[in-house]
């Protein structure tokens, strides 16, 4: 069985109970809607950088104390996509190399798949800083979300030495369209986005993560 490189958006695919855990934290910090509208609108107006804008966010859950504990006790609903764990350790297992491109945060990763480190060869997310008494200092912004994940997914492709045409990408909302056009097999899982539905290879409805393996196992056997 040849080795393919299979990439995992974070948020809704890997990890259910949100759509985006940056909306999830803003709301549970209650931080001012008008300015949320405010950076988001500036970015994507190309006013800032997607750094400048995940800073900006950062900022405001900075003024309301924000605390790495603090942090872990608003997401502490979220759990692990069904059937995720079977899922990742079963494609592990299968030899296969284990990916994350996503424009989610590090601590939810954590959160959920707690040997995440061991399951991952690599990770592309944003990654929150903190000082030695757990407060939020600042972010290490991805330079691979929207657009750029299809970036990633080559960078990641050098790294490994998997070729693009032996790389698969799941994922589930507008943000991972420019990816999956790029992906030797890219599979809409839990789909919010019909331009990603449009992109991809094959689209699954939520129930289960572990209906990927057939899929992949399938394209293994196409070749």
């Amino acid at each position: 069985m040849r080795q393919l490189l299979i990439c995992f958006d974070v948020d809704g695919t890997l990890i259910d109970d949100t759509v985006f855990i940056w909306q999830t934290l803003h709301d549970a910090f209650d931080t001012d809607r008008e300015e949320r509208k405010h950076w988001s609108d500036a970015f994507w107006s190309k006013k800032i950088t997607y750094a400048q804008w995940a800073a900006k966010d950062v900022e405001m859950w900075q003024a309301k104390g924000a605390t790495r504990s603090g942090l872990m006790d608003h997401i502490k609903q979220l759990t692990p996509m069904k059937g995720a764990q079977e899922t990742l350790d079963t494609l592990k297992a299968d030899g296969h190399i284990l990916g994350v491109i996503s424009g989610s945060l590090d601590i939810a990763l954590e959160h959920a798949f707690p040997s995440w480190n061991d399951l991952f060869a690599h990770v592309f997310l944003n990654r929150l800083e903190f000082d030695e008494n757990g407060f939020l200092t600042g972010i290490k912004a991805t330079p691979f979300d929207i657009e750029h994940k299809a970036t990633g997914l080559k960078e990641m492709s050098q790294r490994t030495g998997i070729g693009l045409k032996d790389t698969v990408f799941i994922g589930d909302n507008f943000n991972d369209v420019s990816v999956a056009k790029l992906a030797g097999l890219a599979i809409a899982f839990n789909c919010k986005s019909e331009e990603l539905a449009n992109a991809s290879d094959v689209v699954i409805g939520e129930d289960s993560l572990t209906e990927i393996i057939p899929v992949i196992r399938r394209f293994l056997d196409s070749d």
